[in-house]
């Protein structure tokens, strides 16, 4: 399950094409995901010796391009579930700023699999007087099955902009995963647990964890 996850992760930055000067459109759902994908991925591009010097570029490149249109508050917030009413509010802003480490090196690690995936999108469907929409897209591998994912976003009802916020891989929600992957740990140990968790996450190198990944799946 995670390293269906993590491919599927790399959709969102596996569209080709020079998106350097497009500008991301928050005011369509459908479009923020496309742009998203094309700027992200045409900078990995652009500076892969960098980055193969220094995987750590690949958390300032999530940082810079993709964080901005992902809603970390409201994922967070979802992935403590019923726990959420019974964490301190100084704990939460916290927990907050820790899961947003936490996604930029989850993202950044999924960046660190790219080899030659490509995406196709389901076409724009109409998301006027909606809130909430699910961009669909297909994952095309050479040397794995066609993978089916989809987007969650949201629109923020103060600025009218949309932010994804979740991603859900053949039926696999990220946020339901994390979710039951945390909910043990809050039950039993509480919120400082699940924050030490994600700390020691973030300071694992990022090179050092494509790593090991690739020798668990193929050990």
């Amino acid at each position: 399950m995670k390293k269906l996850v993590l491919i599927a992760l790399l959709t969102i930055a596996s569209v080709t094409g020079n998106a350097f000067a497009q500008e991301v459109d928050e005011q369509n759902p459908y479009a923020l995901v496309k742009n998203v994908g094309l700027k992200t991925f045409d900078r990995i591009k652009a500076n892969q010796s960098e980055i193969a010097a220094d995987p750590e570029m690949l958390r300032t490149i999530m940082k810079e391009e993709l964080l901005p249109h992902i809603d970390y508050q409201f994922a967070s917030f979802m992935v403590l579930g019923k726990y959420f009413k019974t964490v301190p509010k100084d704990k939460l802003s916290e927990y907050v700023q820790v899961f947003r480490q936490y996604l930029i090196t989850t993202y950044a690690v999924a960046m660190g699999y790219y080899d030659n995936q490509t995406v196709t999108f389901e076409p724009e469907g109409d998301f006027a007087d909606k809130k909430s929409v699910t961009v669909r897209a297909v994952v095309e591998d050479p040397t794995r099955p066609q993978i089916k994912v989809a987007f969650k976003v949201r629109k923020d009802s103060r600025t009218n902009e949309w932010k994804a916020y979740d991603m859900v891989a053949e039926g696999i929600s990220l946020l339901n995963s994390k979710r039951s992957e945390f909910e043990p740990i809050l039950r039993q140990q509480g919120i400082d647990a699940v924050i030490k968790l994600m700390r020691e996450k973030i300071e694992q190198p990022v090179g050092e964890q494509v790593k090991q990944a690739k020798e668990k799946e193929n050990s």
